[in-house]
């Protein structure tokens, strides 16, 4: 992994060193100087316009190659009129500048702002022409391109311009401790995000200098005064450790004057984003549903799984047929192989793959991982090799691609696995999941899911069990199709797959 390098090196290079505040508002001036909601919102304006414009004419293009006549497809651009009421739209769901939406939620607000958009051209078609037309058909397929392809284009937006001076909101962080260091950490990581350290505060002296190039404060009394000299209006309170009185004093005093704020909460276990506050006669509460427990919710993602399992085998049994013949070819053995692996309630079952691996894989294994620390060590801690000198040539191919998985559509089809849910585990690995397996045992494993697509085997064990239980306790129909929708993507480019 890449060290983060700051684009915009503090004022003074020496760590040990302290800022005073003017040169604090210097330096934030001139890092800062082009940053905020509304260039980044602009960006997404101009993304999201194309991304629809292109999503027309896929639209006009499909039902052109139905019937050439029946339709002109280079039409599409005549329609970008509709463009200024879509972003209109995408306004009134909050989706500019759009930083600090979770991604199923972003993907469920441009399918409800883009349906309603669609809906509005084709009543519009249908009172100009008195009937159902051809343009009317094109932008059915038009809405159906949408979503993804305005996911795609911000998701591309964002890898490309992350780095830029002005992309994103500067942000004050209170708490200079394990957590406040570990938002910092997680903010420059991913700076698509979008969240960008200006300086962290505390009241320990101790923890004054820098952090990662970021100037760290002593004093929480100087946010008032950051946000009114220096203008900032974004800050997030990362002191989960203080004590209710202490904080709820810091918020009031500190806090409060920045126009947007976010605390973070002594609650690491719980990571639904569904939860919502509740007031019991002035007493605050989180309120949150365990999705995935609920009936209705079971029943509608196992018909989900069937209907798309199905389609899938009938769909992919020819290229199934050529995958099986490769694997036949490049080495002797059979075409499928089963491991087992743990489901729901931790009952065991076989997990189908197109065999990648020799014959002979667990007697070349045990000889490797003897004479190996190296590697001995790798697999103690991931289960996985990165070389791993058992996997075959068509086999390297498939687990780049993902292929040898797709037979674990017939595992989706019997119940013992969903198409979207926590990695599927074997038992040595109970214990990476500590306290929190009992939970992830209590849905089905997934063939793809959360952290296939946050990063697949380039996550760490602490990152995966993250990301399958905060995929357990925020469950929607919509995570689901967003994770579908990313698996794709990450398939074809093979991203830390191995």
């Amino acid at each position: 992994m890449k060290e983060y390098v700051d684009p915009y090196p503090a004022a003074c290079e020496d760590h040990d060193s302290k800022m005073s505040f003017d040169e604090f508002v210097a330096y934030y001036r001139k890092r800062f100087k082009y940053s905020g909601s509304l260039p980044t919102a602009i960006l997404f304006v101009l993304t999201d316009a194309l991304a629809l414009l292109c999503s027309f004419g896929i639209g006009f293009f499909i039902v052109n190659a139905y019937n050439l006549e029946i339709i002109n497809f280079k039409s599409f651009v005549t329609y970008w009129p509709y463009l200024p009421a879509f972003v209109f739209g995408f306004y009134l769901a909050h989706l500019y500048p759009g930083l600090n939406l979770a991604p199923a939620e972003e993907f469920r607000r441009f399918c409800m702002a883009s349906f309603m958009g669609h809906l509005g051209i084709m009543i519009a078609l249908f009172i100009v022409h008195r009937q159902i037309t051809p343009y009317t058909v094109a932008f059915c397929f038009s809405f159906i391109v949408s979503v993804p392809a305005i996911t795609l284009f911000r998701n591309k937006a964002r890898n490309v311009f992350k780095a830029a001076n002005w992309w994103g909101i500067p942000t004050v962080i209170f708490g200079a401790g394990k957590t406040g260091r570990m938002l910092v950490d997680r903010l420059l990581k991913h700076q698509w995000i979008g969240y960008k350290p200006a300086i962290i505060l505390d009241d320990d002296p101790a923890h004054e200098g820098f952090y990662r190039d970021i100037p760290v404060m002593k004093g929480t009394d100087l946010g008032p005064k950051i946000a009114e000299i220096c203008g900032a209006w974004n800050a997030v309170v990362a002191m989960p450790g203080v004590d209710s009185v202490r904080l709820s004093k810091i918020i009031v005093d500190n806090v409060r004057c920045f126009r947007y704020y976010a605390i973070i909460p002594d609650m690491f276990g719980l990571t639904s984003m569904w939860m919502s506050v509740r007031d019991f006669d002035g007493i605050l509460s989180l309120q949150t549903t365990q999705r995935l427990l609920l009936p209705f919710n079971r029943f509608l993602k196992r018909i989900f799984d069937i209907v798309l399992s199905v389609l899938g085998l009938v769909v992919l049994s020819p290229l199934f047929g050529v995958v099986a013949l490769a694997v036949k070819l490049d080495s002797p053995g059979p075409v499928f192989y089963g491991h087992t692996r743990l489901g729901r309630n931790g009952v065991p079952f076989k997990a189908w793959k197109f065999r990648s691996m020799v014959r002979n894989s667990g007697e070349i294994l045990a000889a490797l991982l003897a004479r190996d620390p190296v590697a001995k060590a790798e697999w103690e801690r991931e289960f996985k090799l990165r070389n791993d000198p058992r996997v075959t040539r068509i086999g390297e191919f498939l687990r780049r691609s993902s292929l040898d998985e797709f037979p674990q559509l017939l595992n989706v089809l019997r119940g013992e696995m969903s198409l979207v849910g926590p990695r599927p585990i074997i038992a040595k690995e109970i214990e990476k999941y500590g306290s929190y397996y009992n939970l992830v045992a209590s849905v089905r494993p997934g063939l793809s899911g959360l952290w296939q697509v946050s990063g697949r085997s380039e996550a760490d064990y602490e990152e995966r069990v993250a990301y399958d239980t905060y995929y357990i306790q925020s469950w929607s129909v919509w995570l689901d199709l967003y994770i579908m929708f990313r698996t794709v993507g990450v398939v074809i480019g093979g991203k830390g797959a191995y």
